[in-house]
């Protein structure tokens, strides 16, 4: 069975940070990498290079791994999921559409597919990777119901998964 779970997130795509923290909740661990300039485009770092010693520190005991982007569309309400786990991500992605969420695949270099993007470093190699439309991250932003919805739906995915590792 699975013990833990990170999500990153941070201000440089708001509120992925939470985002991550709800779908985290107390049942999975929650890393947040957050910059503190208040250009955060300067601060863009592409996953395949983030090396915090901490975040490594963490993944590297972690399962599996689930991460939490922004995606900048601002006029299209989506979900891209990626990420080497396509059993894992197929589960999350039933889910979100579930709740009503639209979800495609990753456009060419948000696939998560590289094996050192932070998503694919935890024991397992092989993580998800959620890029969240700047439209829907705008909705769950303001839209308290659909702040539940989202990580609920998530977290639904992770669970059938779970379940689903254990037959």
């Amino acid at each position: 069975m699975f013990s833990s779970w990170h999500l990153t997130a941070g201000k440089l795509s708001p509120p992925t940070a939470q985002i991550a923290k709800a779908i985290a909740g107390i049942d999975y661990s929650f890393y947040s990498f957050e910059g503190l300039k208040t250009d955060s485009r300067m601060l863009h770092i592409e996953s395949h290079l983030f090396d915090e010693p901490r975040a490594l520190q963490a993944v590297q005991k972690a399962d599996v791994v689930v991460t939490v982007h922004g995606q900048l569309n601002q006029k299209e309400e989506f979900v891209m999921v990626g990420g080497l786990n396509e059993s894992l991500g197929s589960e999350i992605t039933a889910q979100l559409k579930a709740a009503s969420f639209q979800t495609r695949p990753p456009a060419e270099g948000l696939m998560g597919n590289d094996p050192m993007n932070i998503c694919n470093r935890g024991k397992s190699k092989q993580g998800v990777q959620l890029e969240v439309s700047r439209k829907v991250r705008d909705l769950l932003r303001h839209d308290r119901d659909h702040l539940k919805f989202f990580p609920d739906a998530v977290r639904k995915g992770i669970q059938h998964y779970l379940r689903g590792q254990q037959d």
